[in-house]
């Protein structure tokens, strides 16, 4: 497993997430449960900061300040890249970063854009991230898979690359 840690560790976790869209968020409930659900990924900043819009009258927000610690999973099936964030959640209330990250693709959730009530921005800050990714690309992948399933053998260990980040 790679361990990466210190300013390489949050260049990693942003080219990691930077095109996964939706994310599962992860709060826990008052009985301690643990309630997903997902959200759209506004923007990693250069402090490792996770953005999202949500409204401020719902449970995973109520969640979120009860219990700040949250959890993010991210898949991108398809490059079978896999990443799971452990983190803090604070509720921001700034204008100018609402206008700095809104488009007009949220008006689907806010229909009055950034004068809907209740608008604001819900921020992750990672502690501990994880991730799989393909060793040698998709196609190696496939392959060691294929040879799984044939000699009905598990596969290489080299197949995924599986690392932990400390932010």
């Amino acid at each position: 497993m790679t361990e990466i840690t210190g300013t390489e560790a949050l260049a990693r976790v942003a080219d990691l997430v930077e095109d996964i869209d939706i994310a599962m968020l992860t709060t826990t409930d008052d009985h301690g449960n643990l309630v997903s659900r997902p959200m759209s990924t506004r923007q990693m900043d250069d402090a490792g900061n996770i953005w999202f819009f949500t409204a401020e009258d719902t449970e995973k927000v109520e969640e979120a300040q009860r219990h700040h610690d949250v959890g993010l999973a991210y898949c991108d099936a398809k490059g079978m890249r896999y990443v799971s964030v452990a983190g803090t959640a604070e509720v921001v209330h700034d204008r100018t970063k609402m206008e700095e990250l809104y488009s007009t693709s949220l008006e689907i959730w806010f229909a009055d854009g950034l004068e809907t009530p209740g608008i604001t921005l819900l921020k992750v800050t990672p502690k501990v991230v994880e991730f799989w990714e393909p060793a040698k690309g998709k196609l190696a992948l496939a392959a060691g898979a294929l040879k799984s399933l044939v000699t009905r053998d598990t596969p290489d260990d080299d197949i995924m690359n599986h690392g932990h980040i400390v932010c």
